[in-house]
């Protein structure tokens, strides 16, 4: 277990170094010119200019820009300074994770007590009308873009609720801290957590299902069964839990992908996290915003792809870590 986390610390500094490089070749790749004249604005001189090429490093060849780049983000936890508000990309990062960290957890809680144990009881009753039903309920939340079942619960739960039946049970978005207010924060992420939560439940439902129908096929269940163990603990302790792997696999991809930023729900809902952070500093070419968020994200889903291969061995006796 030892040397397989390892290797995969190892293979995470690897693709991090890799996925910065490019990611820095794509922004600060051009011209040092144009650049550091995004910098100072439009209407700078060229002594300006180039007082802003030195003072960025510009002046140094590519390779130490990165390096210089790397090593002060990772030893000094310095991402470089926003272009437009002068502070810190690392406070910004700092002001949006708790948002989009809010939204993420609430949403994967929710979305894997609503798609794993309908995926269950999916696969242990096929081609019944239980069966039926959760193919209709992940088929249409599947076909369902998020941005559109966002704005479709903001109209009938928000405003149709506000302005006719005069109930103010839902708020329109925002973010309230968890620190400032326990109750208002859970109020204010209920909308955006089920908007986020019913589309992945439904992938969630479609993969416990065939993953659970080819695990209860396998030899191995049916000796459990011919041995005569209970049906809960052939189906939950033998079942289930091998079944779980391609669950295990999805989770760590969305997680970590989300966390990096889910543009669509936080730009619906007006939450002001590390997606609409990404975005807005796109649209006013805020680069070095826009590649701290961007390796962020990555840092995210390569630590989470690591994390689930170590939980496999946990979870399919099959698997061995070798």
């Amino acid at each position: 277990m030892f040397s397989f986390v390892v290797r995969r610390v190892i293979y995470l500094v690897i693709v991090l170094l890799i996925l910065s490089f490019l990611t820095y070749l794509l922004f600060f790749g051009g011209n040092p010119g144009n650049i550091a004249a995004q910098v100072v604005g439009r209407n700078a001189t060229a002594a300006q200019i180039a007082n802003t090429r030195i003072r960025l490093g510009l002046n140094h060849s590519l390779l130490y820009q990165w390096w210089h780049y790397v090593t002060q983000a990772v030893f000094h936890g310095n991402l470089g300074t926003d272009f437009q508000n002068q502070e810190p990309v690392i406070t910004e990062i700092k002001q949006a994770l708790p948002v989009t960290a809010s939204l993420t957890i609430g949403g994967a809680i929710l979305w894997m007590l609503l798609g794993i144990p309908i995926g269950i009881q999916s696969a242990t009753k096929p081609r019944s009308i239980r069966d039926r039903l959760s193919t209709i309920f992940a088929l249409t939340f599947l076909s369902i873009p998020s941005f559109v079942l966002g704005l479709v619960m903001l109209y009938f739960l928000f405003f149709d609720l506000t302005d006719h039946a005069h109930l103010h049970w839902f708020p329109s978005g925002t973010y309230v801290p968890i620190t400032q207010n326990v109750g208002q924060w859970f109020v204010h992420m209920i909308l955006p957590w089920i908007s986020i939560a019913l589309v992945s439940a439904a992938v969630y439902t479609r993969l416990m299902r065939a993953s659970l129908l080819d695990v209860l096929g396998e030899d191995y269940i049916r000796t459990a069964r011919a041995k005569g163990l209970p049906r809960r603990t052939v189906l939950f302790k033998h079942g289930v839990r091998a079944a779980l792997s391609p669950i295990v696999t999805q989770f760590g991809l969305d997680i970590g992908t989300l966390l990096g930023g889910a543009v669509i729900t936080e730009q619906v809902f007006s939450l002001q996290g590390i997606g609409k952070l990404s975005l807005t500093s796109l649209f006013s070419k805020n680069l070095p915003v826009v590649s701290g968020t961007i390796l962020l994200g990555a840092a995210f889903i390569v630590i989470f792809n690591a994390i689930v291969d170590v939980l496999y061995a946990v979870l399919d006796p099959r698997v061995r870590l070798s």
